[in-house]
This record gives structure tokens, C-alpha cells and sequence, in this order.
């Protein structure tokens, strides 16, 4: 699969690194408005995670200023767009015209009505949002354990996702740009409950306000399946002394599997492994992956790929999915 990366940022930095580790993928083009970025210069970039930028070769590439540019270029297969959230709906609506496939970073638009709308304009399987969670090696094994039922249902789950001040997103409780905590960054765990639990009908939810959008939440979720216990809380701290913690507790009938990360500005951290108690008393801690970060958007990247090259659907990149998604945020505001 060829693909074209629209926008020059950190998940585009992210992207550009899974794409030189796939066997199924390659990146031969992007687009920027920033001259120095088109030129190789991403250096400038940083993150919460993995390397810093780098000088890339874009001697092998085209490289375009626009989307429109990249869009004639008919070598591509799918166009990857790393933009800001606000932008996401008219990006994919031009690639969606001119046939092309879509993969979208999270989250697809800021309202479950705009992204469900998308995902009904697009051919099956056309556009995939790239929901990165059920690919980390941590929460894939629960999104496994669902598929093949190797410890029974799922009963009950409480997810946890919190930062410090996000002073790097000077517009992040902007509701017209990126939407606050619940779609910026609780929107990865509503979309975990959604493929291990199914969609809820309602939210409980308590919360402290910031610019009119909740800011620290704790929310119950009620299910049509009578028995569910699911919770998730989160948003932001106002210490910098632990810019980030997620983690889970979920119950299945024969075992409950428990996992925690948290990560604090001495640049120490906490961790519970991912641990499954077994209900006859026994316990394992499971081998996970190699612990390198890229690896899971390597997997996203040759999930796109396999649905680009023989139409193999994933439900994890499902566009529908991704606006349900959204609105078990909206439940929760």
C-alpha cells in the first residue's frame, strides 16, 4: 500500500516511523504548508512519547503543499491525515470525493453527528480512524480475550486516563478545535468500552468544569446486558507532577486482568504490569510485545493496509465504531 501523510506534526513523526518498519506499507508522500518541514527538516518535533524528530530523505517522495495536490496524485493509495481535529471532516470529505481510501487519526471529527456522518458517506471499509489504544499490546488483550473468549464474558470494567495542565494545546478546551478532555483523551477508553462491552444507553457523570467543558470526570455507564459494571474517570490535573497515568481493571467470568502505567515529571514511574488473576486463585503476568511504542502503530499501519489491498475490515479501525466513540463522550458532558 502507498500512502500519503497529510499534515507535518507529532503523530504525522509517529506515523512516518511505523511506516518505515511495515512490510505491508510505504510512505511516499506528504504534505505540509511549512517549507522547512517539505524540505526533511522535522526536527522541531516532540512528544509524550518515542523519538524526537528528525532530518528525514524526502528525495523519494512527493511532496506537496496541499491536500489538493496530493489528491491528483493518483500512485497513492490512502491518504493518512495527521491535522488537527477541527480539520478532519473537510479533509476526509475531499478524499472521500476523489475515491481515495482514508486512514484518520483520532478523534474522526469533534461530534458524534458530524463522524457519523462521514463514516455513512464513505464506501465500506473507504475510511478507518486510527484508534491506537486496542493496538497497544496492554489493552489488545482484552480486545483478544473478547474475540475469542478464552476467559468467558466481560462483566465489569473502571478505566483511568489523566494528564497534567495540557500546556502544550493552547486551544484544548477549545469546543470548536479540539473538544477538551472527554474527545481528546477519554474518547480512547469510550472506544475500549465499546469493542469489549457494546454501546451504553446512558452516563452517569460527575465532573469539575473548565471553559464549560468537563475537565476531571468520573462516569457509570448503564448497558442494555443486564449485569455490566463498567466506570471510567480521568481528564486533568492541575499538578505537572504526573503528566500522565492510564490503566484498567476488567473482570471476565473466569478472570479479572489488571494493568497500570504512570509516568511523573522526576522522570521516574509506576507500573502494574498487566496481570491476570484467574477465579481458581492462580495468577500470570503475560509477556507483552517488545515495549517499544512504535510497535502497536506498526500494526496499525498493516491493519490499513490488509483492509487497502483485500478489503479485510478491522473493527478496531471502523468508522462507525469511532462515532459511537464520540458519543459515549457526549453522554458524559
Amino acid at each position: 500500500m502507498r500512502a500519503g501523510v497529510v499534515g507535518v506534526g507529532f503523530m504525522s513523526w509517529i506515523h512516518y516511523l511505523a511506516y518505515q518498519r511495515s512490510e505491508l506499507a510505504e510512505m511516499v508522500s506528504f504534505c505540509s504548508r511549512d517549507a522547512v518541514k517539505r524540505a526533511g527538516d522535522w526536527r522541531g518535533i516532540k512528544g509524550n512519547f518515542g523519538p524526537p524528530g528528525e532530518q528525514i530523505d524526502v528525495s523519494g517522495m512527493n511532496v506537496y503543499e496541499s491536500l489538493e495536490q496530493m489528491i491528483a496524485d493518483d500512485s497513492i493509495d490512502l491518504i493518512d491525515i495527521c491535522l488537527p481535529p477541527s480539520l478532519h471532516p473537510e479533509a476526509i470529505r475531499a478524499c472521500l470525493a476523489a475515491g481515495k481510501n482514508v486512514l484518520c487519526e483520532k478523534p474522526l471529527a469533534l461530534d458524534a453527528a458530524t463522524a457519523r456522518a462521514l463514516a455513512e458517506e464513505a464506501k465500506p471499509g473507504q475510511l478507518m480512524v486510527a484508534h491506537i489504544l486496542p493496538m497497544m499490546p496492554e489493552f489488545k488483550i482484552l480486545v483478544d480475550a473478547v474475540a475469542d473468549g478464552r476467559w468467558g464474558r466481560p462483566l465489569a470494567g473502571r478505566f483511568k486516563r489523566t494528564i497534567g495542565p495540557p500546556d502544550w494545546i493552547p486551544d484544548f478546551y477549545d469546543a470548536s478545535r479540539v473538544g477538551g478532555p472527554l474527545v481528546d483523551l477519554h474518547v480512547h477508553d469510550a472506544h475500549l468500552i465499546r469493542l469489549l462491552f457494546g454501546m451504553p444507553g446512558r452516563a452517569h457523570t460527575v465532573c469539575r468544569k473548565k471553559d464549560g467543558l468537563p475537565m476531571f470526570y468520573e462516569s457509570v455507564f448503564e448497558f442494555d446486558s443486564p449485569g455490566l459494571a463498567v466506570s471510567a474517570g480521568g481528564g486533568v490535573i492541575d499538578s505537572p507532577g504526573r503528566p500522565f497515568t492510564h490503566g484498567y481493571e476488567v473482570s471476565f467470568e473466569r478472570a479479572t486482568i489488571q494493568f497500570e502505567f504512570a509516568a511523573y515529571a522526576d522522570g521516574s514511574s509506576a507500573v502494574i504490569p498487566v496481570t491476570v488473576m484467574n477465579n481458581d486463585g492462580t495468577v500470570e503476568k503475560p509477556e507483552l510485545g517488545d515495549g517499544d511504542p512504535v510497535s502497536a502503530f506498526v500494526d496499525e499501519i498493516d491493519t490499513a493496509a490488509r483492509c487497502v489491498d483485500g478489503g479485510e475490515i478491522s473493527p478496531i479501525l471502523d468508522a462507525l465504531t469511532a462515532a459511537d466513540a464520540l458519543a459515549i463522550c457526549e453522554m458524559q458532558m
